[in-house]
């Protein structure tokens, strides 16, 4: 008669973000960074760990969040002072519950969002919702306000999915479905945060969502595409590149 045992907890990838973290982490707890000690600048701990600028970035946000280190916009990133009481536990291999990574999210979006646009724009019309969101947009005026960021927050994810609303798909629809909820993570919104930091980026971002929907409600396939192409690496840009964190 076989024994019956419980299927064991499969461990999940982990992210390559998420290892550069706890590295840091590691160091900052054995005294190798004390509080409110600045850490290598972003290129050298790249170096030091083998791994791309984008993934240090989305590390230091992931520390940020945990609230054991933060950055001084122009000067770089200092560990806190003082350390939370307790630190956050490290993150389990087997959990599932992290935050995905903004650069590969950004990466998927890449592929589908220039296509939903194109299917969009073959429908060529306009859009009483896409057209609120918009306006909405246009209020936000000072990102450091709390409430400013709220706002920014839901209505640049709710634009973004009201693209496949705009296509007719309902499968469509599901995927960005998907897409948006990453937009709700904590990493993801830290990041976006600390790259779009003062009334012109906003303004930019805006002028880029006008173009996108236009070429859309007026059937201009190509130029549909185009314009999220454009804006999606701006955003990778913004979010990986900060002025926190010098050469």
């Amino acid at each position: 008669m076989s024994n019956s045992t419980d299927p064991a907890t499969p461990f999940r990838a982990r992210h390559i973000y998420e290892q550069v973290a706890e590295q840091i982490r590691r160091s900052i707890v054995s005294g190798e960074f004390p509080p409110e000690s600045r850490l290598p600048s972003e290129r050298e701990l790249a170096i030091r760990f083998g791994v791309s600028r984008p993934a240090v970035r989305e590390a230091i946000g992931a520390l940020q969040n945990q609230q054991l280190v933060m950055t001084r916009r122009g000067s770089g990133t200092y560990v806190c002072s003082p350390l939370p009481g307790s630190l956050p536990p490290l993150p389990d291999e087997k959990e599932s519950s992290s935050d995905d990574s903004p650069v590969s999210t950004l990466e998927v979006r890449l592929m589908l969002e220039p296509a939903i646009a194109r299917l969009a724009a073959r429908r060529g019309q306009r859009n009483e919702e896409a057209e609120r969101l918009l306006l909405q947009m246009q209020n936000v005026k000072d990102i450091d306000v709390t409430a400013q960021q709220q706002l920014w927050s839901e209505t640049d994810r709710l634009f973004h999915r009201q693209l496949a609303v705009m296509t007719g798909d309902s499968l469509l629809i599901r995927i960005a479905d998907e897409i948006a909820k990453t937009m709700e993570q904590p990493l993801w919104q830290r990041l976006r945060d600390d790259g779009i930091y003062d009334e012109a980026r906003i303004s930019l971002y805006v002028a880029e969502h006008r173009l996108i929907y236009e070429a859309i409600a007026t059937g201009d396939e190509n130029a549909a595409a185009f314009y999220v192409e454009q804006h999606l690496k701006r955003v990778g840009k913004d979010i990986t590149t900060t002025t926190a964190l010098p050469d």
